[in-house]
């Protein structure tokens, strides 16, 4: 059973662009709907003409956005001794080695974003289990796996965004919030789209921007012309 909506959002509806719009213009609908008594999260969706099927079609990694998105994350390093206090000063909740990793397989995960240099890799995989299933395990695809663990730190907290596609071929990232000015969030919007053009598959066939959209956390969506 369909839930009922809102005399708001079906307000908001109505105010909705028609069909696809730039993304300047999508944005600015976006923060003509009203409701939502917080600051709402704004989120870009991509369907893709990709096969997640196929391991060189699958697009994982990471990018910081021109103006980030709007939110600190919590972020963990697993580093040698001699990282530990670069990690934390970049801002890492936690840095650690071997206690870390006995914390967490105790059954801490209070944590957005979990970094690894290189080297300690073959120990967080024992983590594999835990992190896996969540999203959190460092990877070298998400550009979470660094010699730079200062520096990948500060990346993260500041809002570093990782993308991924599920199994029917959309990304959805956050790309800022709903009290970024128009500018601002068209310049993230525009920047990922090009990016996401950029990393295409060479393997993928048809068409590869099926649909892009935007919406608030409360609000309808709005396409995007990105062709």
């Amino acid at each position: 059973m369909s839930r009922a909506r809102s005399k708001g959002y079906e307000a908001n509806l109505a105010k909705r662009p028609p069909g696809p719009v730039s993304s300047k213009d999508a944005v600015t609908a976006i923060k003509s709907f009203t409701g939502g008594k917080f600051d709402q999260t704004i989120e870009l969706v991509m369907h893709l003409g990709i096969d997640p099927r196929q391991a060189e079609q699958a697009l994982r990694g990471s990018i910081a956005l021109p103006h980030g998105i709007g939110q600190t994350r919590k972020v963990v390093a697993f580093c040698e001794d001699a990282d530990i206090e670069k990690a934390i000063e970049a801002g890492a909740a936690e840095a650690g080695n071997e206690d870390l990793i006995k914390k967490i397989q105790g059954g801490w995960t209070d944590f957005d974003v979990a970094v690894a240099t290189p080297s300690m890799m073959k120990n967080v995989s024992k983590l594999g289990r835990v992190l896996g299933p969540t999203g959190k395990m460092p990877s070298p695809k998400a550009g979470t796996v660094s010699p730079d663990v200062g520096g990948t730190v500060k990346e993260y907290v500041a809002g570093k965004v990782e993308y991924r596609n599920d199994d029917f071929g959309n990304l959805h990232v956050p790309v800022g919030k709903m009290s970024f000015d128009v500018d601002t969030l068209t310049e993230n919007i525009d920047m990922f789209i090009k990016y996401v053009k950029k990393i295409k598959p060479s393997s993928a066939k048809g068409v590869y921007m099926k649909r892009v959209c935007i919406s608030g956390t409360m609000t309808p969506s709005v396409d995007i012309d990105a062709h």
